[in-house]
């Protein structure tokens, strides 16, 4: 019986014996697989967030009248990325790196709060939230003599229109924008007026007044070319003499009221070069120069760009 047993025993040991053996060796196996898979999923996860889609907005904290800077980071396989705020998409530009640049607008007719910014790159979407703070805007009167009052024509208009809306992909300013006349700034961006006594519902002064002395040279604020160029002579009479500088990528100024202008359209001119003399052409009570900048085509605080300067 006994050795019958030990012989039965061997037999059912090596019976029950194997299964726990193959039983054990396929957990470790499966503990392998998973510890190595966790360790895979680790380091992807690591890759993944050190390939993450990176956003980031300036001026920290804008007021209306500011250009929001929205730089976007991406692999190098990447397509360009999607800009939008509120359903309106901004063209994204490189900046060399694998980094692409927006430019979004704001103004004083719009309202302070949030904005919901969206960006779409990599495969990703980031939505982010950025506060834009309110800002008072001064209210003055103005009252134009006869033949200053003209509301303009419709061809003046569509010219200075169609230009706002170019959007170049060549970049051409470099660093802070030059102040476009030596004269005493008269006007700040943004104020409300009312006109003969009436409230431009609309209106905000889209720029900076400069009152220097009759006859003294405008320059270029920056390297573009010259897509504008109206005369008074030509119906032009709210702008009066007019120059209107492409700087690409949407950024494009505007120098109204000239006495004289130097240039002509399909120029490339330098930052700093003449482009014309201060005058008092078109809806202007004096001598002075309106400089405006406009970002996707509208009219932003050109200030900032002129004293901290947009990359």
């Amino acid at each position: 019986m006994t050795n019958v047993n030990q012989g039965n025993c061997g037999q059912s040991a090596k019976i029950i014996v194997n299964p726990i053996l193959w039983w054990g060796g396929l957990k470790a196996k499966q503990l392998a697989v998973s510890l190595s898979g966790g360790i895979v999923a680790g380091l992807l996860s690591a890759v993944s967030a050190a390939q993450a889609l990176q956003v980031q907005v300036t001026p920290a904290n804008p007021e209306l009248g500011d250009t929001l800077s929205v730089i976007i980071q991406v692999n190098s396989s990447s397509p360009t990325p999607t800009v939008s705020v509120q359903q309106k998409n901004y063209p994204a530009f490189p900046m060399g790196n694998n980094r692409f640049r927006a430019l979004l607008p704001t103004t004083p007719l719009e309202k302070a709060g949030a904005r919901q910014i969206q960006v779409a790159g990599d495969g990703q979407v980031q939505k982010l939230s950025v506060q834009v703070r309110s800002r008072n805007f001064p209210t003055q009167s103005i009252t134009l003599p006869p033949g200053k009052d003209s509301e303009g024509t419709d061809a003046e208009f569509d010219r200075v229109d169609a230009f706002k809306a170019l959007v170049t992909p060549q970049k051409f300013w470099n660093g802070p924008l030059l102040r476009p006349n030596s004269g005493e700034i008269t006007t700040i961006y943004g104020v409300r007026r009312y006109y003969n006594g009436v409230f431009a519902q609309d209106y905000y002064h889209r720029g900076v007044d400069y009152a220097g002395a009759y006859g003294s040279p405008v320059i270029a604020p920056a390297a573009g070319r010259v897509s504008l160029v109206g005369r008074e002579s030509q119906g032009f009479k709210i702008h009066g003499n007019v120059v209107g500088i492409d700087h690409g990528q949407g950024v494009a100024s505007i120098l109204m009221h000239l006495s004289r202008i130097d240039v002509k359209e399909g120029d490339f001119v330098q930052a700093g070069q003449v482009i014309g003399t201060l005058g008092s052409t078109g809806a202007s009570t004096g001598p002075h120069l309106h400089w405006g900048l406009y970002v996707n085509g509208q009219a932003i605080d050109p200030v900032p760009w002129r004293l901290v300067g947009v990359e």
